[in-house]
């Protein structure tokens, strides 16, 4: 596990030294503390910082072909290295180191591009060949690894992280609108867009080739059709998945340093840590963490699981300085991000650092199988679709405007009143049912918005490639493109890579997600049991039925119990601040009465009022102090601010 950075020029005599590859690396170094490597020749340069996991001694990057005009550098894991090396050296190729690395350059002699599609694990890397002065970068198919980059005159310049980038071209720090609206709408914000205009994210499953003719972006893989094959009987399904998962967990305990797993107590990181543990001669070691406040605890779940696979359990109940994590952690983050779960993703990965480098996790799990709760209660209010659009359309225009802003009930009925799919993306938005309310806007940044399009059309454009009929399979194809890629692994990288922690992902093995997607919506959403098929292997793997068997929590943290209490101060402080509203993006009533609302006990806007900090602990971060931060992005203390609640 690596982070990666450089800089190509279209002319050969354009400038590149080591110096400046060496200020993007340290701008990253947390992703790899234990070594550095730079190539830098005739106006190219490629630099890495390492964590060591495969030929610990022996893996320096960047790494090279035969004759030195390919080099490589390589973040993330190739799980098939060992059978694509004995293949490579039966065709002539001489290896010079034991690492998963070097098999990249050598399939790129013999295969270009198109290199990738041999390539089982995460990845994201950067080749650059010499003799065609042509540079290929590749993301892996889920996205499980970052890559951006950004086409600045005559050079490009990529990055695991923005930071890379900004380290030495600050100019590029400019605001991208349409990246703030999503971020405001999803929490998130969806490939290919970051918040800085001149830089992309490379999208999952696409590469990239830049040469002194132009840059071309293109898809090499794309989820298979969905609901293609009917296992004749639930034991010849159990027993295929059964197989292909225990594969995927098996492939991913190569690794020269101790490795254990991230254990929620939920179904898919305990079916996760029982096959770990058949496959594993000696106890698994498991992290989990708890709060102390019970309604937010599952470390109870995961200590039933740890016992029964008798694994070597680690577990921190979590008393934390919850401001001092949230400026740490935002000073991290390069753009907005509405996730609040990085917080105990953070923690956990922290703790297991102390004992491990690498860990498996679940995720995955909920876009593949139907996890969510979002995927049933969509599908029971397609029944509202039996009343006419024309009388939905009415009660939208003509009655509900007119509804009392905290009636109850009223969010619900405007949702029930869309047609399916404007239903299930008004569902995940986060905008326009506050913006029907409590309108957050100001009237500026209204103004500014005109010329932009609707952020939910990402939404509607992934719904109308999907390779599916049915509204659930279309539904976990939406998810898998935007939530699972820019939010779910965005914020497992992130926080894992602040750590130094590498987090593996069986569950999102491309082999295995290509035999999932073919089964038909009935085995992931049965009824009202979600992830039924996943459920069922489970219990055929030995993890205990009151694990399976209660209601979903994921990565919970008492939120709202912070919000009003830890954090209260900081909340008024930031959100208040003059030089906050200032900005021009929030009407400062609707901020006010927002928190007010909040801090009263009368509605919970915990959710809300965190993308609001975290949008504003980002533009001080990364707008108001990049010429100075960079290199290290230290967070200064927050300034002094007069702001009050009234």
């Amino acid at each position: 596990m690596c982070g990666i950075a450089g800089i190509v020029q279209t002319r050969p005599d354009g400038v590149v030294d080591n110096a400046t590859i060496h200020r993007m690396c340290q701008a990253i170094v947390h992703r790899g503390p234990d070594d550095e490597g730079i190539f830098v020749k005739a106006g190219v340069g490629l630099g890495m910082r390492r964590l060591s996991i495969i030929d610990v001694a022996g893996g320096h990057q960047p790494v090279f072909n035969e004759d030195k005009t390919i080099w490589v550098v390589f973040n993330g894991e190739i799980y098939n290295f060992p059978e694509l090396r004995s293949e490579l050296e039966k065709r002539g190729h001489r290896f010079y180191t034991h690492t998963d690395t070097e098999v990249i350059v050598h399939l790129y002699e013999d295969l270009g591009a198109d290199c990738v599609n041999k390539l089982r694990g995460m990845f994201a890397f950067a080749l650059y060949d010499e003799r065609l002065r042509k540079l290929l970068m590749a993301r892996d198919r889920f996205g499980k690894k970052p890559l951006h980059y950004a086409l600045a005159g005559e050079r490009l310049l990529f990055g695991s992280e923005i930071k890379a980038i900004l380290a030495v071209a600050p100019e590029l720090a400019e605001v991208n609108n349409e990246a703030l609206l999503q971020y405001m709408y999803f929490g998130y914000v969806p490939d290919p867009l970051t918040a800085f205009l001149p830089i992309q994210k490379l999208p999952p499953g696409h590469l990239l080739e830049f040469w002194a003719g132009g840059l071309r972006v293109r898809q090499y893989w794309d989820l298979p059709q969905y609901s293609t094959h009917q296992p004749s009987t639930e034991e010849e399904c159990l027993e295929e998945l059964e197989h292909r998962l225990a594969d995927a967990v098996k492939i991913r305990l190569i690794s020269d340093v101790p490795l254990g797993a991230l254990l929620s107590g939920g179904t898919d990181s305990s079916t996760v840590v029982a096959l770990m543990a058949r496959a594993s001669s000696r106890p698994v070691k498991t992290f989990s963490i708890g709060f102390s406040h019970d309604d937010f605890n599952e470390a109870h779940y995961a200590r039933i699981v740890a016992k029964h696979f008798g694994t070597d359990h680690h577990e921190l109940v979590l008393e934390p300085n919850v401001v001092e994590t949230v400026e740490k952690l935002t000073g991290l983050l390069e753009e907005p991000f509405g996730d609040s779960s990085m917080l105990p993703t953070y923690y956990v990965s922290r703790m297991a650092r102390e004992h491990v480098t690498v860990a498996l996790s679940g995720d995955g799990g909920d876009e593949i199988f139907a996890g969510y709760d979002r995927y049933g209660i969509h599908l029971r209010r397609q029944i509202f679709e039996r009343i006419p659009r024309w009388i939905w359309r009415l009660y939208r225009e003509q009655v509900y405007p007119w509804l009392p802003h905290d009636m109850r009930g009223k969010k619900f009925s405007y949702n029930v009143s869309l047609p399916w799919r404007e239903r299930y993306v008004d569902g995940i938005s986060f905008v326009p049912s506050f913006e029907r309310d409590l309108p957050l806007w100001s009237d500026e940044f209204r103004e500014t918005l005109k010329g932009i399009g609707n952020p939910e059309e990402v939404m509607y454009r992934y719904f109308d490639q999907a390779p599916a009929r049915d509204p659930v399979s279309q539904m976990l194809y939406v998810d898998t493109k935007t939530y699972l890629a820019a939010d779910i692994l965005a914020k497992v990288d992130r926080m894992s890579m602040a750590t130094s922690l590498e987090v593996r992902v069986p569950i999102l093995d491309h082999l295995f997600v290509e035999w999932a997607t073919a089964l038909p919506p009935e085995w992931k959403l049965h009824g009202r049991v979600q992830k039924y098929i996943l459920r069922k292997l489970a219990e055929r793997v030995g993890v205990p039925r009151e694990v399976l068997y209660r209601p979903k929590q994921g990565f919970a943290l008492p939120l709202v119990h912070w919000m009003r209490n830890e954090l209260k101060d900081l909340i008024i402080t930031v959100l208040l601040d003059p030089k906050t509203m200032q900005r021009g993006y929030f009407n400062p009533v609707g901020v006010r009465r927002l928190l007010d609302e909040h801090f009263r006990g009368r509605r919970n806007h915990s959710g809300r009022i965190w993308r609001l900090l975290m949008f504003e602990l980002w533009h001080r971060n990364y707008l108001e102090r990049i010429p100075k931060s960079i290199p290290g992005m230290e967070l200064n203390h927050l300034a002094d601010v007069t702001g009050t609640l009234e």
